[in-house]
């Protein structure tokens, strides 16, 4: 069919990469730092779309997109762009880390009567990221901004948008768009009325449309698919299907699974967000992956996360009864918000460097596991464990996450699947405007060259490692499931 491309914009950076449509081998790669930094030199919680533009056209420099006949864009998810009736940029977009939401958060959820009529609603429960919330921020602190609003876009939407030379057409995916707190998944509609409980008034939203559908041409006849978030990207890329689930080891830690129907949980544990290619993919999160190891590390005066891996390996699976239930920023999986990480099983022969080690191990595992189970738990189906992030090349953390999650892991070769995954949607909108595709099927591309890792006579005792990490949180936090 011809060469396609695929643009993801992370919060840190914009990275391209231009395939073969036909096969998905990647041809060449363009990346560019996004120019923005807050006071702090951390990430910014306000950020103007522009720069997302300027990081697009240095990451496509020389000559990077000639011959590319289609475009997907993925980018960062949660972000609102917030526009008024010309659609200018009312203020800066609100991104996905802002934490000063919280108590809006709250405040969303007593407004409709509880988590379980949110869960109801929509699929989710507000969280500080949601963009619902953020409406409700901007309404109670900048209201004049949340007046002036018209018209409210994501980052990706956004994105499109800007390529295609701002349309009256605005456009939207049902993975995108199943993240904002006022669309629901299991309905394939928007929820107005939640836009106004959080905004103040009714707003343009943008028209959801479907996976392998475009949201327009370039007057240069390039063609730009529908876009969708990074997760949902990065598991198109990914080529993950029903059966397959992700485990994201980020400071915090995600699971996400595909699956054929909407979940609804009351009691907000589960996030029912729907994938790039018209199924759902239902996410639990929690609150302490990394940063466990990360902890543990400094503790222990280990300089980094290989040399407590090393650590870890010189000790044996159950760290000889010690179990750390790394809930160190409290918890949303069990929903623990105001608790605090637990030690048991200290004796004097446990009390050595590489047991701690092996048990923040565990311990993180242990709680990736718990929130697998929360999805096994409501008929989702796991065969296989994608395990991503940079800890997953730990050792330690291949030694024993085979067993305490109780099936096959792969842990894919390092790339931005994001990316790939919105070269693929391009891939797919190109095909079925060509007719070589059929809409409900997407092109078929290599999978992710990935080491397998099987967890043969080791699953007995890793299960009992499991039942150890269970039986200790049971005591601790009876009821926390």
């Amino acid at each position: 069919m011809g060469i396609v491309a695929g643009l993801d914009s992370a919060p840190d950076f914009t990275r391209i990469v231009v395939c073969d449509s036909d096969t998905g081998a990647v041809l060449r790669q363009g990346y560019a730092p996004h120019p923005v930094e807050s006071p702090d030199g951390g990430r910014p919680s306000d950020v103007d779309p522009q720069a997302w533009l300027l990081s697009l056209g240095e990451a496509a420099g020389g000559g990077l997109l000639e011959g590319v006949q289609a475009i997907g864009v993925s980018a960062q998810q949660n972000a609102v762009v917030p526009l008024d009736a010309q659609g200018n940029t009312v203020r800066p977009a609100m991104v996905g880390g802002d934490k000063r939401t919280q108590v809006a958060a709250a405040d969303l959820v007593d407004a409709l009567g509880g988590r379980e009529a949110w869960a109801q609603a929509v699929g989710c429960v507000p969280q500080a990221a949601h963009p619902v919330t953020k409406l409700r921020w901007l309404a109670r602190t900048e209201p004049e901004n949340a007046q002036r609003t018209a018209i409210l876009l994501q980052a990706h939407d956004w994105l499109v948008w800007q390529l295609l030379g701002r349309p009256v057409r605005r456009t939207t995916d049902r993975g995108g768009a199943s993240g904002t707190g006022y669309w629901s998944a299991a309905t394939g509609a928007y929820r107005p009325d939640l836009v106004e409980l959080a905004l103040g008034h009714q707003v343009m939203l943008p028209e959801v449309i479907g996976p392998a559908d475009a949201a327009g041409t370039t007057p240069e006849g390039l063609l730009i698919s529908v876009g969708t978030g990074e997760t949902m990207a990065a598991a198109f890329g990914l080529g993950i299907s029903v059966g397959d689930a992700v485990v994201s080891l980020g400071a915090s830690g995600s699971v996400m699974a595909v699956h054929p129907e909407a979940l609804v949980d009351g009691s907000g544990m589960i996030t029912a967000l729907a994938d790039a290619t018209g199924m759902h993919l239902p996410v639990v999160t929690t609150l302490n992956a990394v940063r466990t190891l990360r902890g543990a590390a400094e503790l222990l005066g280990m300089p980094d996360l290989e040399s407590l891996s090393e650590l870890a390996m010189k000790s044996t699976p159950g760290a000889h009864g010690l179990v750390l239930l790394p809930y160190l920023e409290g918890e949303r999986t069990p929903n623990l918000p105001h608790t605090a990480g637990t030690l048991a099983g200290l004796r004097r022969e446990s009390m050595k460097p590489e047991h701690l080690a092996r048990a923040a191990f565990e311990g993180m595992l242990c709680g990736l596991a718990d929130a697998l189970d929360v999805l096994r738990g409501r008929g989702v189906e796991v065969r296989r464990v994608f395990l991503l992030g940079p800890a997953a090349e730990l050792p330690a953390v291949q030694a024993a996450a085979p067993s305490l999650f109780g099936t096959q892991v792969v842990v894919p070769q390092p790339a931005d699947y994001a990316a790939i995954g919105a070269a693929r949607q391009a891939a797919w909108a190109l095909g079925a405007s060509q007719g070589a595709l059929d809409a409900r099927t997407p092109p078929a591309w290599q999978g992710a060259v990935a080491q397998v890792l099987e967890p043969g006579e080791e699953l007995a005792v890793g299960q009992a490692v499991r039942q150890q990490f269970v039986s200790v949180r049971e005591q601790t936090h009876p009821g926390a499931f």
